[in-house]
């Protein structure tokens, strides 16, 4: 593969991930969206989608990594580095452009950013938070144990996603990344609970990013005292998951 090539590959499916994933938060928590309030488990299936759309449109051009833990894992066990700088480029790249694209989709519900809320003196409108739908945010703030979160998720990630590369059948038919979807829905059912799952840190960063420049009333803070954790997990994860498969199998 070129390097124009994997650049290309991985932002066009790093931004349809992103599109799916920030899409169907933005869909369960903005008002005035049909979905409002639909619930966890449909953004566990719409997170598993995105990988699935993303990753088969990538897969021809650059095999559909679009993530840097798992381009870190798949280095840590070939001890192929030279093309990681092109993965990674790409992904942010695509990671910010999904976020963008998401944005624009639910444009008139970021405009219409209040909720109506009951007061003693009667209605108020208040600002929906926007950060989660861009970014992910810990339910309980414990940079420690928001850390070993991403670090367990992550290798709960990359560690099957190596070993599904030895059942020579899913290459075949073409359903390696079907399942690897699937497992992107089972880690978001099973470990998003304490930190939304981020196990990715180009699909944290990159809206996180876009989300402080976007101009959409009361988005509130971007909460960069957090972000380091969503990326530096993941990839910790990454590279053990590397290190793991490479001694194990």
């Amino acid at each position: 593969m070129s390097n124009s090539d994997i650049f290309v590959g991985e932002v066009i499916g790093t931004a349809i991930l992103i599109l799916f994933g920030a899409g169907v938060c933005a869909a369960v928590t903005l008002r005035y969206s049909k979905a409002r309030a639909s619930g966890w488990v449909v953004i566990a299936f719409g997170w598993g989608f995105g990988v699935l759309a993303g990753a088969y449109t990538a897969a021809p051009l650059s095999g559909g990594q679009l993530n840097p833990a798992v381009t870190l894992g798949i280095a840590v066990d070939t001890g192929k580095w030279g093309k990681v700088w092109v993965y990674l480029l790409g992904q942010m790249v695509g990671a910010m452009l999904g976020a963008v694209l998401a944005y624009l989709v639910y444009l008139a519900q970021f405009q219409a950013n209040v909720r109506q809320t009951g007061t003693t003196e009667g209605t108020a409108d208040e600002p929906t938070p926007t950060l989660g739908i861009f970014s992910t945010i810990p339910e309980i703030r414990n940079p420690v144990a928001n850390l070993i979160t991403e670090i367990i998720a992550t290798i709960a990630l990359v560690l099957p996603l190596l070993a599904f590369g030895l059942t020579k059948g899913l290459g075949e038919s073409g359903t390696l990344v079907l399942i690897v979807s699937l497992l992107v829905v089972g880690i978001g059912l099973s470990l998003g609970g304490p930190t939304g799952y981020a196990i990715n840190p180009a699909r944290d960063l990159g809206p996180r990013i876009v989300h402080t420049f976007l101009p959409i009333p009361n988005k509130g803070t971007s909460d960069w005292g957090y972000a380091w954790i969503p990326v530096v997990g993941p990839l910790i994860g990454g590279a053990l998951a590397g290190l793991i498969y490479h001694a194990a199998f």
